[in-house]
């Protein structure tokens, strides 16, 4: 029986055109836009409240992302799944997937907040200054009561990004981002009764924007015409076949995403160690390269859903297609950027030093931000092939090889020389940013050339038997 995808459906676009990836991708690189100027404004915000609380939290924010990244990872790879079922015509597995995830994303988010009340002895054993350390204590604590309502909202959200209907994606993320930036500027800085929470006030914010987006995507999946079409409570019982895919394949993703983030919080970490100045003008790097990063993450998740239906209809060849354009977007935009960055950075950290409580501290801090700028600007190409051919791979089901690149690089090329150079050469901010460089660049050669040798076109994640139609299709697809 024929099947025509909800790709198809929604864009009404060529099969494998540029028309058809900017479609879908467009509200994907919003949504990952909004969730950019919302790290940007929470930066700018604790920059204005005090330096040290800026610098203090990017270590913080990271530690939280690598504790989150395992389950975060392995849940959005529930992505894949909805994508290949839509597009082998299985709608009855969609939300069957869906509900593996939520199953795990609450056993593994109340878990995982049990560790909040340890937030002060972990980053005082971490040993940076006694000030600082208590300022990231703050910061992680009231972000890991939140942990739960993050991990379902990432994976509510893949049964709309994962089918193309991306839109809704924007809507729901766009609209949390607002209600995120907006409890800043009150929890921060105080407003009426609600006196100045500082880092907790921020902190808090992001954790009540996750709440409130796991509510909407809720209510969503419950509307009549969604329960209709996919069963949203006729399938929610525990599948342990398809929990144990889900994991089989999604948990080396995880794990995968968490090294990746394990990796930088320890240079990071080696940073904070040269000192707070340096780590602030790190913080203020990375903070301004999400302004890059973020909207080519969001053609990467485009990406991913294209590739995933097409492997459903048994069609890698278009969805080869995709990819190479979803590269050229993504690669022209990041070398836009590092044109940016080298030739505009005072128009960019212009906004952080507005309300600056020591001008002269910032202004030493800008110069080191300026240096670091042109080091981003060096690795973003190779940043947007790590991102699209990664993304690509692991949708197809490649994930074990995005496991070992990641374990490879990070402990090789970024982890053991920026600790070795800290231990035995001296600290040497630069140094440790060239060793990020060499970092990306390898990741990024590594997934292009995985890409290129083709054996994802092969692979697949859903059930043999609901990939039978589209391999009888295209003999070229087998199943791992």
């Amino acid at each position: 029986m024929h099947h025509e995808s909800t790709i198809t459906e929604i864009t009404h676009a060529r099969p494998g055109g540029y028309r058809e990836l900017i479609l879908i991708a467009w509200p994907l690189v919003l949504s990952s836009g909004t969730q950019s100027l919302q790290h940007v404004v929470d930066r700018i915000l604790l920059n204005w409240f005090s330096q040290d609380a800026m610098a203090a939290s990017l270590p913080a924010g990271i530690l939280f992302w690598s504790v989150l990244s395992l389950p975060f990872g392995t849940l959005m790879y529930v992505n894949a799944f909805v994508a290949q079922y839509e597009g082998a015509g299985r709608q009855d597995r969609v939300l069957a997937a869906i509900w593996q995830g939520v199953y795990f994303a609450l056993i593994t988010g109340f878990l995982l907040m049990l560790l909040a009340p340890f937030s002060w002895d972990l980053f005082r054993w971490i040993g940076h200054g006694d000030s600082l350390a208590v300022l990231e204590a703050e910061y992680f604590f009231w972000l890991m009561l939140g942990m739960p309502a993050a991990l379902l909202s990432a994976v509510l959200s893949t049964f709309y990004s994962g089918r193309g209907q991306t839109n809704v994606v924007l809507w729901v993320n766009g609209s949390g981002v607002l209600v995120n930036i907006v409890l800043d500027v009150i929890l921060i800085f105080g407003w009426g009764q609600i006196p100045a929470l500082g880092m907790a006030g921020a902190a808090m914010a992001t954790s009540v924007a996750s709440v409130y987006a796991t509510i909407v995507y809720a209510v969503l999946l419950s509307l009549p015409r969604v329960s209709a079409a996919y069963g949203t409570w006729k399938n929610w019982k525990f599948d342990l076949d398809l929990s144990s895919r889900l994991l089989k394949f999604g948990f080396p993703s995880g794990l995968q995403m968490f090294l990746d983030v394990a990796g930088f919080t320890v240079f990071m970490f080696v940073i904070g160690w040269i000192g707070t100045r340096e780590l602030a003008a790190s913080n203020l790097a990375f903070n301004l390269n999400t302004l890059a990063f973020i909207p080519v993450h969001g053609i990467g998740i485009a990406v991913s859903t294209l590739v995933g239906q097409r492997i459903g209809e048994g069609k890698p060849d278009i969805a080869e297609k995709s990819v190479w354009r979803g590269f050229t977007l993504a690669g022209g935009y990041m070398l836009f950027c590092g044109l940016v960055y080298i030739g505009l950075p005072d128009l960019l950290i212009a906004p952080y030093g507005i309300k600056a409580k020591d001008p002269a501290e910032f202004a030493a801090t800008r110069d080191l931000v300026i240096v670091l700028l042109r080091f981003v600007a060096f690795y973003s190409f190779c940043d947007a092939m790590a991102i699209i051919f990664g993304a690509a791979i692991r949708a197809a089901g490649d994930t074990r090889f995005s496991l070992m690149v990641t374990v490879g690089c990070s402990a090789l090329l970024l982890v053991l020389p920026t600790f070795l150079t800290w231990k035995f050469y001296g600290p040497d901010l630069y140094l440790c940013w060239i060793f990020c460089c060499i970092y990306v660049i390898g990741m990024g050669v590594c997934y292009w050339a995985r890409f290129r040798q083709g054996k994802w076109k092969q692979m697949s994640v859903i059930e043999p038997e609901a990939q039978e139609a589209a391999t009888q299709a295209n003999p070229h697809l087998t199943t791992t």
